[in-house]
């Protein structure tokens, strides 16, 4: 006997055969066994999904000799012979074969008698979209009002291209593409019944260049058991379909994550050997790092649709999310400029290197003079962002040039247009002077100090003299020495922590001094110390914010604890609502003190009111900054 290819050997029979499209079957089922039957029916979808499959179905249910139902017995003769395409009442018709109006009005004309053998006359129109304008016109009253033993059966891939009116006249059913996993289990399950030796990961490179076809899907597979040699392995897949291993697509965005060029490289030269199409890798990899952003915003979104579920997982935990969206968007960019590149190796390494050139590199922190100066700084993996500015001395003296005089409240006569203040002296000499009559209405405060200054220097200038020459003190409690104090006792780092003494208060200073970083420590700031024991430690993770978490992030917090206490210790971190002040929620609550603090040292400042008094200044409150440290 000949060879059967796969697709027509294991081509569903009955309803419950079928893999995938629940949404028809349950339709079509309950009608069937309601006797609730239309007379037309249009089934559209893409190739390779079922829309010629389940209207031979159908035509097996309406015409079992045992009676209309969901589950023909497939033992009867009316069965054998629509399951072998020989039965004479189900008129099977390719549109795109015959689209002239004379083909219709032949095959409407048989349309008014009976059937031969079976209960239905059944007409299986495939690919109906082919039909011609005429012939549409033609089929329209037949179809509309068809006699009670004739049922319709349209199937077609480009629904858009059917008129509205062909549309109206059926009951219309989509077929959905079929996932990679369903193609993916279908497959061991014929392969198994097959006994054909086969690899998982070479069937999930089946099912993504089937794209959503089942009948694809089983084609490919005949032709990779043939290439094969009788079985379907990674290796010989890969290389019948010329594609990449993902393994590779994998290995190039952990060397990514680890952000050396080197490691980059490494993967790259690993990848030339197999001489790759580095269009289809970038595509690869853009595919890959839009599914570690899905797990980072949503894990449980993440499919297993390439079968590394797993490690996708673990590369969104590894990668900060500002990286994933770098390296998402420069290789959109690569990719337009790829084909410009002199050599596609060149320009596919210079889009990696990119990614690496712009990744945000830790800032340096301003430390404020007359303090020890100390690194201080603050990486690109916090998730948390942190406002600082520099501080200023205990003494420090303005610079006249970049003094900009306030405008006064009330002036009955105004300046000139053209009249602009020169600098503040730089001595006590005036080398040019301006000769400026005073306004004659001015406030009283300023009339004072016109009287008291040379006719040569201008009011603005004598009221910025008088500035220059007095301290400028920022808060007026503590004094900024005290201010100094704080903040050089704030960079020494906190005094070391016996396991002993670890407790509710000092979990806080303990995380504050562990070597976290990225994912893994915003995880850790937001769990509170529960309890300890000899070599144990329990922390509870606010549920709110166990999205990412997962036991990688568990082993990194447990190793920080043992270098820290100098001791090998257990952890466990479950998942529950936070009850004491965690270093997130303690951080949080010091950046507030410290900006109410910054905001009140700025309105009970005596220069500050004195400039809001007389003047009618207004304080800009976003641009008051605490100075000192970063809060970490």
């Amino acid at each position: 006997m000949s060879y059967q290819v796969l697709a027509r050997k294991w081509r569903p029979r009955t309803f419950k055969e079928l893999v995938g499209q629940t949404h028809v079957l349950q339709a079509l089922v309950n009608a069937l066994d309601q006797d609730r039957l239309h007379h037309a029916y249009l089934f559209t979808g893409t190739r390779g999904v079922g829309k010629t499959t389940i209207a031979r179905i159908l035509a097996k249910c309406l015409n079992c000799e045992t009676g209309v139902s969901s589950t023909p017995c497939g033992q009867c003769a009316a069965c054998r012979e629509i399951d072998e395409g020989r039965f004479v009442d189900l008129i099977e018709v390719d549109a795109a074969s015959r689209t002239k109006v004379e083909d219709t009005r032949e095959l409407l004309d048989n349309v008014q008698y009976a059937p031969t053998r079976g209960r239905y006359k059944v007409y299986l129109i495939d690919e109906v979209h082919m039909l011609s304008a005429h012939s549409f016109n033609a089929l329209l009253k037949t179809l509309e009002e068809p006699p009670p033993h004739v049922k319709f059966l349209l199937a077609t891939t480009d629904p858009q291209k059917l008129p509205v009116t062909i549309l109206s006249r059926c009951l219309q059913f989509g077929l959905k593409n079929m996932t990679p996993q369903r193609i993916v289990g279908h497959l061991e399950n014929i392969l198994g019944q097959e006994s054909i030796p086969f690899e998982g990961s070479a069937l999930w490179q089946l099912a993504r260049a089937a794209d959503g076809s089942m009948r694809d899907s089983l084609s490919l597979t005949d032709q990779a058991i043939a290439f094969g040699n009788g079985q379907v392995t990674e290796q010989e897949v890969s290389a019948m379909l010329g594609t990449i291993d993902q393994g590779q697509v994998m290995k190039i965005v952990k060397a990514l994550s680890s952000g050396t060029a080197p490691e980059v490289l490494a993967a790259v030269a690993n990848l030339a050997e197999h001489a790759p199409d580095y269009a289809a890798v970038l595509d690869d990899m853009l595919s890959m790092l839009h599914r570690v952003a899905i797990a980072q915003a949503v894990p449980e979104a993440v499919d297993n649709s390439q079968g590394d579920r797993e490690q996708v997982l673990e590369l969104a935990g590894n990668m900060l999310a500002e990286d994933v969206q770098l390296y998402y968007q420069v290789g959109l960019v690569g990719k337009r400029d790829l084909p410009l590149a002199p050599d596609p190796r060149g320009g596919f390494e210079m889009v990696l290197l990119r990614m690496l050139a712009f990744k945000p590199e830790p800032v340096a922190i301003q430390v404020p003079q007359g303090v020890q100066r100390e690194a201080v700084t603050q990486t690109a993996e916090s998730s948390e962002p942190v406002a600082s500015a520099p501080a200023l001395d205990s003494e420090p003296e303005p610079e006249p040039a970049d003094f900009q005089p306030p405008t006064p409240a009330v002036v009955e006569n105004p300046l000139p247009e053209d009249f602009s203040p020169s600098p503040a002296p730089e001595s006590a000499q005036v080398e040019q002077s301006v000769e400026v009559e005073p306004p004659p209405a001015v406030d009283a405060c300023l009339e004072q100090e016109a009287e008291e200054v040379p006719p040569s220097v201008s009011t603005y200038e004598a009221y910025a003299s008088e500035l220059a020459s007095q301290p400028v003190v920022t808060q007026s409690e503590p004094e900024p020495a005290a201010v100094q104090e704080e903040h050089v006792q704030s960079l020494v780092p906190e005094a070391q922590i016996s396991f002993a003494d670890l407790d509710v208060q000092s979990w806080i200073p303990v995380f504050r001094n562990l070597p976290l970083g990225g994912v893994t420590r915003t995880i850790a700031s937001h769990c509170e110390y529960v309890s300890h024991s000899a070599g144990k430690v329990d922390l509870r993770l606010d549920g709110s914010r166990s999205t990412l978490y997962n036991d990688t992030h568990r082993q990194r917090v447990e190793k920080a604890l043992s270098d820290y206490f100098d001791q090998p210790l257990r952890v466990q971190i479950e998942i529950g609502q936070a009850q004491a002040e965690t270093p997130a929620a303690w951080r949080e609550r010091k950046i507030a003190e410290r900006m109410a603090e910054a905001r009140a040292s700025i309105f009970n400042d005596q220069h500050v009111q004195s400039l809001i008094d007389q003047f009618s200044a207004v304080v800009i409150e976003d641009s008051v900054q605490p100075i000192g440290n970063v809060i970490k």
